[in-house]
């Protein structure tokens, strides 16, 4: 198993693409998918890799930016994408700090979900995630 490596370049139109699946496919408008943020600040890029391979599955999407890795994973609730950190917490002997998102809950667009990861990242870990200005900035 392994996600597949998405370009941060392009992390805003993954999630609009994610959102127009949902909204096509989820009628009844559960939580179609959901975006986890871990930081993986310290550790070894080739274990990182490792992680990456046991851990997702080939339907979870991954975007980072350095250190800080988000995952979209389709058809997952918030109790999954636990599950997902617990897993990657366990690979790596280390708890991480993380945050948990829903569609359509947390968010009804790609612009309004990385907003709210960012603030909530902010007031939770006191760390700004300012990659995200580029897609959260207000036009």
């Amino acid at each position: 198993m392994a996600g597949i490596h998405f370009s941060f370049d392009n992390f805003e139109e993954l999630l609009a693409l994610n959102v127009g699946i949902a909204k096509r496919l989820d009628e009844n408008r559960a939580e179609s998918f959901t975006l986890l943020y871990c930081d993986f600040t310290g550790l070894d890029d080739s274990v990182i890799v490792d992680s990456l391979t046991e851990v997702l599955r080939t339907s979870d999407a991954i975007v980072n930016s350095g250190e800080d890795y988000f995952f979209v994973l389709p058809y997952t609730d918030k109790y999954g994408a636990g599950i997902v950190k617990k897993m990657f917490e366990d690979f790596f002997a280390k708890e991480l700090q993380s945050s948990v998102l829903s569609y359509p809950i947390d968010g009804e667009s790609a612009k309004e979900l990385l907003r709210t990861m960012q603030d909530e990242i902010s007031s939770t870990f006191s760390k700004d995630l300012y990659s995200l200005d580029k897609f959260t900035r207000y036009q």
